[in-house]
């Protein structure tokens, strides 16, 4: 079933006297499968993780940590009134969500956005999961499907090739796949503060810190030109024989919007709106760069929305002609990695169980979410499901109108199979908002969908409890 290798003694310890059969096996530790652990272990039963780090590494990862962040180290918006995402933070919170207690508790500053110290917060998971008395972990790698017993897999975007040849002979379909892409790490001290300044977007942020959570870069037209024609002619990496590029558009490298047009950085993540240059204040950047914070001491900033596909030589040669950086040292460069997922519309039934094998559940970005929070959010379904069918307890998902309801109904039956592509949550995907005879405006309909969702949140946890 697994090739296994080495692991440590502790973690392979067995509770004496116990009967383990009702146990519950999870495969992959990231987000989706830490967070599946942490509801099932609080229901009472006994969860065995499976992660193969760090006997078998990918690039992406850089510890054996469980919940590692490979891209960014932003959970996105935290206003739970009007954003999707942020809803989706508060029904995680409301669920007692092990993700969001340890962002929450390794938070740094970036406006209206949750972002954290990701080795912190890693580590915080990490120790937090093995301090449960019925949770252990197991470093192995799956290369075949389990027959029998409660499982969940969880293994993201990186899921080995033999467990993703498996899965696909399970199916009688081909994974689909697209290419996803991380953006570079820079360390503060290598960069030119007489160039660059903090300031968040419209100094959104209640605190001094929150609002000086970003680094601004500007550019002149002359050398947004040259960072275009520098971009485009980089060399980039090349995709193996018969692989094809379907980005998903919320994580483009900045080649391929370049590609779309020169102006479209200009639009995107190099926007200069809401932003003033304190060291020429009368002069309108015409494009900024902007770089956040990356973990509590103040040393790494991410490079904001420039996942790359350039080779490393050409990215610090290229990332060396924004202004301020051009004596940075990298923490990290980008990179591109294959990113598979299901159909799940297809293969999938509302409790995220595997119609050919219901013994097996999927949650994560394999199911078909996109973004650390959905991830997350499927994890902390599927653990509360499988754990409700091991304690034989009446369970469901929760209704369309919260944003895991409706993000499960989208991934398992509410979206188009033939067009099925990796989704964030949005409004869109809730049942429309009666405007009782006129029309609202953006803010109120989004506040009337986030005030509607928290109730059948609240109302859906209620009967879980009940149960």
């Amino acid at each position: 079933m697994f090739a296994k290798t080495h692991h440590s003694a502790y973690f392979d310890s067995k509770k004496k006297g116990r009967v383990m059969a009702q146990e519950l096996h999870i495969i992959g530790g990231g987000m989706a499968g830490s967070e599946a652990a942490w509801q099932a272990a609080r229901m009472g039963v006994d969860v065995v993780i499976h992660e193969m780090r760090p006997c078998r590494g990918t690039f992406a990862h850089q510890t054996d940590h469980l919940a590692e962040m490979v891209c960014s180290n932003s959970f996105r918006s935290d206003d739970d009134e009007q954003n999707a995402v942020g809803l989706l933070h508060w029904e995680m919170r409301a669920a007692g969500g092990l993700i969001m207690q340890m962002a929450d508790r390794h938070a740094l500053p970036a406006g209206g956005a949750l972002a954290v110290d990701r080795d912190a917060f890693a580590a915080s998971v990490t120790q937090t999961l093995l301090g449960q008395t019925n949770i252990r972990l197991e470093r192995a790698e799956f290369t075949e499907l389990p027959q029998d017993g409660h499982w969940i897999i969880a293994t993201g975007p990186l899921t080995s090739d033999a467990l993703g040849q498996a899965i696909a002979r399970e199916t009688g379909a081909e994974a689909l796949a697209f290419f996803d892409a991380i953006a570079p790490i820079v360390y503060f001290d290598s960069i030119d503060m007489s160039q660059a300044w903090f300031q968040s977007r419209y100094d959104k942020g209640a605190t001094e810190a929150e609002r000086k959570a970003y680094l601004n870069c500007p550019m002149t037209r002359d050398r947004y030109e040259a960072f275009i024609d520098a971009l485009l002619a980089a060399e980039k990496t090349e995709f193996h024989d018969g692989e094809t590029a379907g980005y998903f558009d919320g994580c483009l490298p900045i080649e391929v919007m370049a590609e779309r047009g020169r102006e479209t950085l200009r639009h995107g993540p190099m926007k200069p709106i809401g932003l003033t240059n304190p060291h020429a204040p009368d002069e309108k950047p015409y494009a900024v760069v902007q770089l956040r914070r990356d973990n509590a001491l103040g040393t790494l900033y991410n490079i904001v929305g420039f996942q790359t596909k350039m080779k490393y030589r050409a990215q610090t040669s290229v990332f060396k002609t924004i202004p301020g950086l051009e004596n940075a040292s990298f923490a990290r460069l980008g990179g591109i990695h294959r990113n598979t997922f299901l159909n799940a519309p297809t293969l999938l039934d509302d409790h995220l169980r595997l119609r050919s094998r219901p013994h097996i559940r999927f949650a994560g970005q394999i199911t078909g979410v996109e973004g650390y929070v959905e991830s997350a959010a499927m994890g902390l379904l599927a653990g509360r499901l499988a754990a409700a069918d091991i304690l034989d307890i009446p369970a469901s998902p929760p209704p369309r109108e919260t944003a895991m309801g409706a993000l499960v109904h989208h991934i398992t039956g509410g979206a188009d199979a033939k067009t099925f592509q990796p989704m964030n949550v949005n409004f869109g995907l809730f049942p429309p908002i009666d405007a009782k005879g006129g029309r609202r405006g953006r803010r109120d309909r989004y506040k009337a969908y986030t005030d509607r969702a928290k109730a059948a949140f609240m109302d859906w946890l209620d009967q879980r409890n009940a149960a």
